[in-house]
């Protein structure tokens, strides 16, 4: 379907927070994409997100809004715990589905999404949209191209600020911790940026002022590479995410950073490396001014739901898939058992298959 033929009809299920702040903007002016329609259960979100998208009709039950001829295919904005219902349901109805970050909050519900995606036929993306951040694209490219040298360790941080939040961040069982608030997007940055396999795990949880929202996880990759993340809801808001290679160092800094930074750390070579940095942070002036003017302040939100359109349109196949994201629900429940258990966790990688758990052992 090119751009001059019908725009791709677009529903929109919850209107929460991040549908507030940045999908109710992007969907309404997206090349080729008309919002048709939103579904949301509380009368004050709905009546909002209505009177900012002139035309739109507005539902109380997603149900009503799938049995709808144009649309085409919908963003689930939902909470975590509700994903796996409102995705079946869209997928059987025929519709192509782009679902936030996590998949899902039990293995059996992400396994029913992927069993009624396989079936389907129908586009289905995850919301890993820090995977188009222009930093992290920069820090891959590095990567790719050899010159530092194969990734010996990585370390990431991922922490914001206590603030209120809605009922359900706060509780586990309703998709709320900082795991699946957080960690799942830095699980998927580590498949993406060093395109290696989670073969263990080991976790520490604590419930400082909502449920699991402080978090302590180490990964060991198929390489042998480890990975050391500290992910908080109720620190201060930070982001960094380093990869240690044999010849030098990558950085990302999403929130401060308009560039990533390489530190080959060779004798001499600070000054060097500084004047690299000075040069690619004013090369990404452009950036910052992106970034300041964004939907939410981050502009990788609308390059996911670009994508998105364009695997609908049949232009480019849909990555992240859903099956990436039962790769970082999978790391994800492996550190919950880590925790629960004290002990390390060891994952064998596979998409669950005819309703079977994935085989793993703890030690």
């Amino acid at each position: 379907m090119g751009s001059q033929e019908r725009r791709i009809g677009v529903g929109l299920v919850g209107c929460g927070q991040i549908a507030q702040t940045s999908h109710l903007e992007i969907l309404g002016s997206l090349p080729g994409v008309r919002l048709a329609a939103i579904a949301e259960l509380d009368d004050d979100r709905r009546a909002t997100a209505a009177g900012r998208v002139p035309g739109v009709r507005a539902l109380t039950d997603y149900r009503d809004l799938l049995a709808l001829d144009d649309v085409d295919a919908v963003v689930l904005s939902l909470p975590p715990a509700a994903h796996a219902d409102a995705a079946v349901a869209a997928l059987r109805a025929g519709k192509h589905v782009y679902v936030e970050k996590p998949l899902a909050t039990e293995r059996d519900d992400a396994q029913a999404i992927l069993a009624a995606w396989r079936e389907s036929g129908r586009v289905g993306m995850i919301g890993f949209n820090y995977r188009f951040n222009r930093l992290y694209r920069e820090a891959k490219e590095i990567l790719d191209a050899g010159d530092l040298g194969r990734p010996r360790a990585v370390r990431s941080l991922f922490t914001t600020a206590a603030r209120p939040m809605a009922g359900w961040k706060q509780a586990r069982a309703s998709g709320g911790g900082a795991l699946l608030d957080l960690g799942s997007h830095h699980v998927d940055l580590v498949r993406c940026l060093l395109g290696e396999a989670v073969e263990e795990v080991d976790c520490a949880l604590h419930s400082g002022v909502t449920e699991d929202d402080t978090a302590t996880l180490r990964l060991r990759l198929a390489s042998g590479v480890l990975v050391q993340s500290l992910f908080s809801n109720c620190a201060t808001d930070d982001e960094r995410f380093e990869v240690h290679c044999e010849r030098g160092r990558v950085m990302v800094d999403r929130g401060r950073g308009l560039a990533a930074q390489v530190s080959t750390g060779t004798p001499g070579s600070r000054r060097r490396d500084q004047l690299r940095h000075l040069y690619r942070s004013a090369r990404g002036v452009g950036y910052g001014i992106e970034k300041h003017r964004a939907p939410g302040h981050e502009p990788s939100w609308r390059t996911a739901l670009e994508r998105f359109a364009s695997a609908v349109r049949g232009e480019r196949a849909p990555a992240p898939d859903l099956t990436d994201g039962w790769r970082s629900l999978e790391v994800v429940l492996a550190a919950e058992e880590s925790a629960r258990s004290g002990r390390t966790v060891a994952i064998r990688e596979g998409e669950p298959a005819s309703g079977a758990p994935e085989a793993r052992e703890a030690r």
